[in-house]
């Protein structure tokens, strides 16, 4: 069995000095700013919590976040995942995928 790299690097070339050649780069952590504190997100945050208080699924809260905030950017909605359904952050995205291709399967279907 062989373990999968967990980071990405890229090798830089650069025509400066050579101290910056062939130094690899962490990708890994790089993320945009993500503003869980509007008024929209927090409710959403708060109505999964609520879900996951009553004893529904993981997948109940991240449902109920997606449709109160699916026009707000994939980080953000991902972001809400981790904070309102107690989900990893590799699980939040797997769950914003699967809530986008439903919904735009369900929007396709109406037409």
């Amino acid at each position: 069995m062989v373990k999968k790299a967990t980071k990405f690097e890229v090798t830089v070339t650069s025509t400066g000095s050579d101290s910056d050649v062939n130094s690899p780069v962490d990708t890994s952590n790089q993320s945009m700013p993500v503003d869980l504190m509007s008024t929209a997100t927090k409710a959403a945050i708060d109505q999964g919590k609520a879900l996951i208080a009553e004893g529904r699924s993981k997948a109940d809260a991240a449902r109920a976040i997606f449709e109160a905030i699916k026009d707000e950017t994939k980080e953000t909605i991902v972001a809400a995942f981790v904070e309102g359904a107690t989900l990893t952050p590799k699980g939040a995205l797997t769950y914003w995928y699967n809530c986008r291709r439903k919904t735009s399967k369900e929007a396709s279907q109406s037409r």
